[in-house]
């Protein structure tokens, strides 16, 4: 998410540099042998600060069913905690990279660790749903440092050749493998003190983290001017237009769209807010986002790609996840097959590096696509008694593609917006973390909705089926029946318990069924966006032929 914010060069305006009271250290000449252990040491410490970051969320995502009983929540309300953080974290990225830029990498990086670690900390002291939801949006914020620096630090050992290849890719190795991760060390934590388990361990990597940021220095960048009065009116209807996106996207499905009331009230602030924005923005002389590149052509195949392959890889996190929490299976039974998918990410993204390349983003992409369709064709032929052996292939073909996507559309995006200069760096970052943020809780609330509505249709479907005059089910009443036969001595409650017993394994049945609807749809999806990516290719060949070859 924030890998252009690392990448990122100080913004070029007409307003003078601050004056700092010692020179910023000159970084490595370009030709200087970077020795091999400050390569190990620095790359070490990259991964680390990105796990930390990633764990920071994903051990809340990974383990809502755990958290609910500790805070004494249902399953909806613990959802807020994810909302919460959501909430603050696209907007408070973008103002941490405004004041990294005016007040200097070095304050930026320490102050910013400790108030993470203050955060962090302060999760052992929230028992109620009320205070976790506070220190889950203040975490949200808190939390940007870490992405930051973790691709400075990768950044710092990398030859200008490398930086937008390999130093992309392992820049995004801590915060990429920190999502399997989570949900493989999850149950030992929740075993050894629940809610403040999980959180006392990310407590002590916050601290480890800042022990890092003080011993291990990086390359100064110049400082530079860059809040100006306007952005008091623009930083706040930008957080709340996100923030109220962001809640709506996360809980909407769960209190369902239409019966709920205050989520249109919510869609209407955030249009409201963000229509604002693009108000105020349009009148500035120097404004912060810059409406009309955004608006083009370039841009928007930017943009919407983004979205397309988010949708897509939403597949593995609320597809297969989604799945195997419908049929019971728990976080200590899934191990094996995170850990395959960890395998997975840290091999695509190798793999990406060696790859990447001028010109050769769209064949990255295009393999990416044919993994993702082929991965989720093959799911989509679930059953009932699948269990997590059946996926091992096809949800490391699935963290594969997701690991050669993100870097490869980087480096493009990223080279656009720093061939235009200026403010095009903050739109970039705009365009990218919310493609990113917001787009992965557009693909979880549109797939969570579709199979929400799909499970309704087959769960109709088979109802049904399920009379009293058919012999198979009076037969399979009186199975589940039996085992109540030395706890229930009346007949006619056991024969209501079968019918109950019976109507969850319908129900169960009709979640899978829904699931592999699912499953289809993403490959059907994926296939489409082959299509639409091979097509532009052509276009692109087409407009760039010599006229007379145009012509033929």
């Amino acid at each position: 998410m924030s890998a252009a914010l690392a990448l990122a060069p100080e913004e070029e305006t007409p307003r003078q540099p601050l004056p700092v009271a010692t020179p910023p250290a000159a970084p490595l000449p370009a030709t200087a042998a970077i020795p091999a252990w400050r390569v190990v040491l620095y790359g070490a410490a990259s991964v680390f600060l990105g796990v930390t970051q990633g764990l920071g969320i994903n051990l809340v995502t990974a383990n809502l069913s755990g958290i609910q009983g500790s805070l004494g929540v249902t399953q909806i309300e613990s959802n807020w905690l994810i909302a919460a953080y959501m909430s603050t974290n696209l907007a408070g990225t973008i103002l941490l990279y405004k004041v990294r830029t005016e007040f200097g990498l070095r304050r930026f990086a320490e102050l910013g660790l400790l108030v993470y670690v203050l955060v962090t900390a302060a999760h052992l002291f929230a028992d109620d749903l009320r205070s976790a939801v506070v220190v889950r949006a203040a975490m949200g914020v808190a939390a940007a440092p870490l992405s930051t620096l973790a691709f400075f630090y990768m950044l710092e050992v990398m030859k200008p050749a490398k930086k937008l290849t390999v130093g992309i890719c392992f820049g995004l190795l801590g915060g990429q493998i920190a999502v399997p991760l989570a949900r493989v060390i999850s149950p030992d934590l929740l075993e050894l003190g629940r809610w403040h388990g999980l959180y006392l361990l990310e407590t002590g990597l916050a601290l480890m983290s800042l022990a890092i940021v003080f011993l291990l220095p990086i390359s100064h960048p110049p400082r530079q001017k860059v809040f100006d009065r306007l952005d008091l009116l623009s930083f706040p209807l930008l957080a709340i237009g996100s923030g109220a996106f962001a809640v709506l996207l996360t809980l909407g499905r769960l209190y369902w769209w239409f019966d709920t009331p205050w989520l249109g009230v919510l869609a209407a602030i955030g249009i409201l807010a963000l229509t604002a924005v693009l108000i105020l923005e349009s009148q500035r002389a120097h404004p912060m986002i810059d409406l009309k590149w955004l608006s083009s052509s370039e841009m928007l195949i930017f943009a919407g790609s983004l979205l397309v392959f988010r949708l897509l890889l939403a597949e593995q996190t609320t597809g297969v996840v989604g799945l195997f929490t419908s049929l019971g299976l728990l976080n200590d039974q899934l191990a094996m097959l995170y850990w395959i998918i960890l395998g997975a990410t840290v091999s695509g993204l190798v793999v990406t590096s060696l790859l990447m390349g001028p010109g050769r983003t769209p064949a990255i992409h295009l393999t990416a696509l044919v993994l993702i369709a082929s991965a989720a064709f093959l799911d989509s032929h679930a059953t009932n008694l699948s269990r997590p052996a059946q996926f091992y292939v096809t949800q490391a073909m699935m963290a594969f593609a997701g690991a050669m996507f993100l870097p490869p559309a980087l480096q493009v995006g990223f080279g656009q917006a720093l061939a235009r200069g200026g403010n095009a760096i903050v739109s970039f970052l705009i365009v990218f973390i919310g493609t990113q943020t917001l787009g992965g809780l557009i693909g979880s609330a549109a797939l969570g909705t579709f199979v929400t509505m799909r499970e309704k249709f087959h769960s109709s479907a088979l109802v049904e089926h399920l009379t009293a005059v058919n012999p198979f089910v009076v037969q399979r009443v009186q199975a589940y029946a039996g085992a109540y036969g030395k706890v229930l001595s009346d007949p006619a409650l056991r024969s209501a318990e079968g019918a109950i017993l019976l109507g969850r394994a319908a129900t169960q049945e009709a979640t899978v069924l829904a699931y592999d609807d699912l499953f289809l749809l993403i490959a059907v999806l994926a296939v489409c966006a082959m299509f639409v990516l091979i097509s532009h290719q052509i276009v692109i060949s087409w407009r760039a032929a010599p006229p007379a070859l145009a012509s033929v």
